[in-house]
């Protein structure tokens, strides 16, 4: 414990850039042989200017105390450049984070084939739908995806992961927050939520380009899904290119705006790619036991949209069953058992306790018997295929559709 102070010293130096905080560690050999070094001799570090020589030098201790405090009450990981579950593939580029701050595990990422599946937060119907069955395949497929979960495609690339079944790495450009969203938990629980900043740091909007470092440091490509000319998602391939790093792009309609950066990046040679197979076959020789096409796969489908009052279906006679069966649907028409066919025994049972109406958090946790993580990460999953609805004060509805 008393390394890690000299660490968080030097990660919430945040007034610094990433290259200066990284030139530090790596010129002293460590947190504390530079925190002990000898006066006036910081501005002699190449990477450090003048001024941030100035605040190094004052050798403020004074927020390590409040970071470790909240770290476990947060219960956040604090991982430094030097323990043994920092990704190797992130301590070898350009200026990595000297502390990475992480809700859930980035062990044995080095031996995943992590893919980062970003693009504008400006999506399109068509870009949303390709992020996610993008990442859905990819993790599917056996890769992990890693995400900025800002809006838009990001977050759509997120939960597709989260469909199926897959791991998901979030990096944020924001400190951890006390309250988590209830797609960040879990991503959490899947797999890790990450920051370099420690909690309680001030943001600055520095902090949301130098994430994209990160995000790409920890993948081994970058599918770009949509990305207008000069947006984030173009600026974020560029640094990944610099990286070394595989870049793909998933085409659009020539004359559509969102698709102008991903034509450019394929005009430059970035693979077009349509299907997360596409992808990943760049690395399955890297990963055989790990990596393995699926075949034709159908893409996650929301459930209805238009919810009506609900209820779980009681169980028919055998001779209404029949009849039920036996009579042509009208189009439209969604059977009730097959809407829930497809879900989980955990899945159902928080269905069975929304069954009588809009119910509170709280009471579907009491109802079910299940951790609240469980029914957090169960309810995130229900929402993505369209099955429930999250209404204002934590309550959940179904989104099913009666005869």
């Amino acid at each position: 414990m008393a390394a890690i102070k000299y660490w968080l010293w030097l990660s919430s130096q945040t007034r610094l850039s990433p290259r200066a905080r990284a030139a530090v560690a790596k010129h002293y050999g460590g947190a504390e042989e530079a925190f002990h070094a000898p006066a006036g001799d910081f501005g002699r570090v190449p990477g450090v200017n003048r001024l941030e020589a100035q605040l190094l030098e004052k050798r403020d201790m004074s927020r390590v105390e409040p970071i470790l405090e909240a770290c476990h009450i947060q219960g956040i990981d604090i991982i430094t450049m030097q323990d043994a579950d920092y990704p190797a593939r992130l301590r070898n580029i350009f200026a990595p984070p000297v502390v990475l701050y992480v809700k859930g595990s980035l062990k044995d990422l080095d031996e995943e084939a992590a893919v980062a599946v970003i693009g504008t937060r400006k999506a399109s119907v068509y870009g949303l739908k390709m992020g996610r069955n993008l990442a859905w395949e990819i993790a599917k497929a056996g890769g992990t995806v890693v995400s900025l979960v800002t809006g838009g495609i990001d977050e759509a690339a997120a939960k597709g992961a989260l469909l199926g079944g897959g791991r998901c790495i979030a990096v944020l450009g924001t400190p951890h927050r006390e309250r988590e969203s209830s797609l960040c938990l879990d991503i959490a629980h899947s797999g890790a939520l990450v920051s370099e900043y420690p909690p309680g740091t001030h943001v600055l909007k520095s902090f949301f380009r130098d994430r994209n470092r990160i995000a790409s440091g920890l993948s081994l490509g970058v599918a770009v899904v949509e990305a207008p000319e000069n947006s984030g998602a173009l600026l974020f391939a560029a640094e990944a290119l610099e990286q070394g790093r595989e870049i793909f792009a998933v085409p659009g309609n020539a004359d559509a705006p969102n698709s102008a950066g991903t034509i450019e990046l394929i005009k430059q040679g970035a693979k077009p790619v349509t299907c997360g197979w596409d992808v990943l076959e760049e690395f399955a020789p890297l990963y055989p036991e790990k990596l393995k096409e699926k075949g034709p796969v159908s893409a996650p489908v929301p459930g209805p949209q238009q919810p009506e009052k609900a209820a779980v279906p009681q169980a028919s006679r055998p001779e209404e069953s029949k009849k039920e069966i036996d009579k042509k649907k009208s189009k439209g028409y969604i059977d009730l058992r097959e809407q829930l066919s497809g879900l989980s025994t955990e899945q159902l049972e928080i269905v069975k306790a929304v069954s009588g109406g809009s119910q509170h958090i709280d009471d579907i946790i009491e109802a079910t018997g299940y951790t609240a993580a469980k029914v957090l990460s169960q309810l995130t999953l229900l929402e993505i295929k369209g099955y429930i609805r999250r209404d204002a004060g934590k309550r959940i509805s179904l989104n099913l559709i009666r005869k």
